[in-house]
């Protein structure tokens, strides 16, 4: 039930202290106004810092290319550019502003660099921060030069008092003589301006960087469904890769081996009256296919799912996947008691499952003599601060994997990407090869 708020009774002397959100607002804008005066002077210096290195690149591209080197510095200095407005303009107003994150290619090697170059050159959140900086530079002069007027038109009302020292006194901004006896009126006015100014300089730049940086509602939407598409078509794909894998194992392993049995068991009651004792041998060589069979079974169950998971936690399984692999695996996972909370279900399983396959790959193809894994709990701030699941597997590997459409390492990606996560490898010819996952604790 909702009752009214408390009116003050008039017979209250203590005044009731202003709303938080509009001291909030006031310290903003203060702050605005020292932050642009240092923009102002800092800016200048950063954006002719940039105009140098664009100049230079493209002067010197015909000596050999030696330009490149300047025009890959120009996109790095923009990108730090872009970084730290966004860190200013959400450290000073609290917009919300997604964290501007470098571009990733995703591919290894020099190729996936220059992709990954490409990506950051063309992303559009960077050439937004970019923008959002080059106009609170220019306000930020404006604001120095306001600046200026104000301490000057502070002086204006002393100037009867100075008069033995200056005889000549000017309105600041537009230069304009002033007669003696109209100093302390102009110098009145000419603060109420400069501050009303500087006030209005303050809006203006909360207002411009809003538009610039802050996503709009649509665009938002847009981004938002836009992930949900691609987590669904991942979830997708990651399914049919496992029931792939699945139908696979059964054909190539299991099912061959239980007819196996079956005929071995069929020639035993053929043997059983006229040769017992070979009919025994082959009744032994049925029970031990048998059992292979059932560990096969039990292997392959524990790909689709694994009950010391949901037991004991992330922890516990990685140390009994670490113990099963054929190449040394040194753990190194540090994660809060299960008792404190844990991640979610397809958060864990997830990195799990791509742990494990990066385990197997490197058994089977890196001829590596030894594999790091490493976890931890992260608060990602791309993900509003929220926990999130980070894994590292490296050996040291021959190098030169690859994702290819069906197999293990798109099933993966796949996996991760329906999970809400990210990966990413690294593999060079000659390893080693390090595959870095990271997934929301919770969607």
């Amino acid at each position: 039930m909702s009752s009214a708020p408390p009116v003050a009774s008039p017979a209250d002397p203590t005044p009731s202290p202003p709303p938080a959100a509009a001291r909030v607002r006031f310290s903003a804008h203060l702050g605005a106004v020292a932050q642009l005066a240092a923009v102002g002077f800092v800016g200048s210096l950063y954006f002719a810092a940039l105009v140098s290195l664009l100049a230079l690149g493209l002067s010197l591209l015909p000596a050999l290319g030696i330009g490149l080197l300047f025009l890959v510095a120009f996109v790095y200095v923009l990108w730090s550019a872009a970084w730290l407005e966004h860190e200013r303009v959400e450290g000073l107003y609290g917009f919300g502003i997604p964290l501007l994150r470098a571009r990733q290619s995703g591919r290894p090697g020099f190729g996936g660099w220059l992709r990954t170059l490409w990506a950051q050159a063309t992303d559009g959140a960077m050439w937004r921060g970019v923008a959002s900086a080059g106009i609170a530079t220019i306000l930020g002069l404006v604001t120095l030069s306001l600046i200026s007027a104000l301490a000057t038109c502070l002086i204006l009302p002393f100037a009867p008092l100075l008069e033995h020292e200056r005889a000549n006194w000017y309105l600041p901004l537009v230069d304009v003589p002033i007669p003696l006896e109209w100093a302390v009126v102009a110098g009145i006015l000419g603060v109420i301006v400069c501050a009303a100014l500087l006030v209005g300089i303050a809006l203006l730049h909360a207002v411009i960087t809003r538009a610039i940086l802050v996503p709009n509602r649509e665009a938002a939407f847009l981004e938002q469904a836009r992930a949900a598409g691609t987590q669904r078509e991942s979830a997708v794909r990651a399914g049919e890769l496992e029931r792939t894998r699945i139908e696979r194992d059964l054909h190539d392993g299991v099912q061959p081996r239980l007819v196996s049995v079956a005929m071995t068991l069929g020639l035993a009651q053929q043997k059983m009256d006229d040769d017992p004792d070979a009919a025994k041998a082959l009744v032994t060589e049925a029970h031990t296919s048998t059992k292979a069979a059932i560990t096969e079974l039990r292997q392959l169950a524990r790909g689709i799912h694994t009950s010391v998971l949901d037991d004991r936690g992330l922890d516990a399984a990685l140390s009994a996947l670490a113990a099963r692999s054929h190449v040394p695996v040194l753990l190194d996972a540090r994660l809060p008691e299960p008792t404190s909370g844990r991640c979610s279900r397809t958060a864990e399983a997830a990195v799990y499952f791509a742990i494990a396959e990066s385990l197997t790959n490197a058994a089977k193809h890196s001829r590596a003599g030894e594999v790091r894994v490493t976890l931890r709990l992260r608060n990602d701030e791309a993900v509003g601060g929220r926990p999130t699941l980070w894994a590292r597997v490296e050996d040291n590997g021959v190098g030169g994997a690859r994702i290819l459409a069906g197999g293990g390492l798109d099933g993966i990606a796949n996996r991760i990407t329906a999970a809400g996560g990210v990966s990413r490898l690294d593999s060079p010819i000659g390893g080693p090869t390090s595959l870095e996952v990271s997934v929301p604790c919770a969607s």
